[in-house]
């Protein structure tokens, strides 16, 4: 994981944001994680409401086995080795998978039209896979289209917002 920046945006608050192929985790009282532009991507975003901590993986790929010398380089690129980081980096905070709300969001066909290649399909089925495996239940899906959302989970109450493109914002 890389070094957290915090910005402050237009209205004082301060945001840890989340790059591509990047994860960020917190328990600073006042921070909003927030990852933007989820095309074919997916976001995950974790809270634990005990111990007030919370974090997002922005994932660009399903498998490391496409590249596995990016992943060793980058595991926040890939599904099967970013969602373990992102569970552990909470593990360190206190937190308890048992506990989490967890939400993803993203798996859109932005640049493939046509389906060829149904990245975002294959991001999906990752996750869920990996969930399935881990006994991870998700509280909240926000998956598909043709649209690209933003995502933003506010560490003092565990609410997740997610902006889409022309449709506003909903608050998990």
């Amino acid at each position: 994981m890389k070094g957290i920046t915090r910005i402050i945006d237009g209205g004082g608050k301060l945001k840890v944001v989340v790059g591509v192929a990047d994860m960020k985790a917190s328990n600073k009282k006042g921070d909003e994680i927030i990852t933007y532009s989820l095309g074919s991507c997916i976001g995950v975003a974790v809270f634990d409401p005990l111990v007030k901590a919370a974090g997002i993986l922005h994932y660009m790929l399903p498998e490391s086995e496409l590249d596995i010398e990016k992943a060793r380089k980058n595991p926040f690129m890939f599904a099967d080795t970013g969602i373990p980081q992102l569970f552990r980096e909470l593990y360190k905070y206190g937190g308890k998978k048992q506990r989490m709300k967890v939400v993803i969001a993203g798996g859109a066909q932005i640049l493939d039209q046509k389906g060829f290649f149904n990245i975002g399909k294959r991001n999906y089925m990752a996750v869920k896979k990996m969930f399935f495996r881990n006994n991870v239940f998700c509280d909240y899906e926000d998956i598909g289209g043709n649209i690209n959302r933003t995502v933003t989970v506010r560490v003092d109450t565990g609410e997740v917002v997610i902006k889409t493109s022309g449709q506003g914002e909903k608050i998990i």
